[in-house]
């Protein structure tokens, strides 16, 4: 597919078969997320492939939403901010941004294969915590089902240009 027609028909999937994902198929997901730009390529984060059938009662408590442990995996990403870029105007630490990056990149590539996500902010960070073992410097960052859609596509709502882009 082409990156505009990826970027267009990605979609949060909130319905999945229980079909498994094919090993090399995961291998592309994860080596997509390696590959993403991040702030002197340090790559501080750390990504986590669950079973969801090994782990179904946590991942329940980490976020409340059935179709959310109906895909076979559920990946998850921290930010490692001790290995993190820090911007020396301000000290702004960059592993948060650059997990979040990388998870996009997972995102994309599992849809252009065809894989379903639907990108996880809402969870409980305690049970993320505790699921992933996070020490303290760590922060978890989002999660996402990882599955074959059982759902259909539809067309996304986007405000307009004039409204988010701004020429100087």
């Amino acid at each position: 597919m082409d990156f505009n027609r990826l970027a267009h028909h990605r979609y949060s999937v909130r319905a999945y078969k229980a079909d498994p994902i094919k090993d090399e198929e995961l291998q592309l997901i994860l080596a997509a997320a390696r590959a993403a730009p991040t702030a002197a390529n340090r790559q501080p984060f750390r990504l986590y492939v669950i079973e969801t059938a090994k782990w179904t009662e946590k991942l329940k408590r980490l976020y409340h939403r059935d179709w959310f442990v109906q895909a076979p995996l559920v990946c998850g990403i921290a930010a490692v901010k001790p290995e993190g870029w820090t911007r020396r105007f301000d000290g702004v630490n960059y592993a948060v941004v650059d997990a979040a990056i990388a998870f996009d990149h997972l995102v994309l590539q599992a849809a252009d294969l065809g894989i379903g996500t639907c990108w996880i902010a809402a969870f409980d960070p305690d049970v993320a915590r505790e699921l992933l073992s996070l020490p303290d410097d760590c922060e978890p960052v989002a999660f996402t089902p990882l599955g074959y859609p059982a759902d259909d596509w539809r067309q996304k709502s986007r405000r307009p240009a004039g409204e988010l882009v701004k020429y100087l």
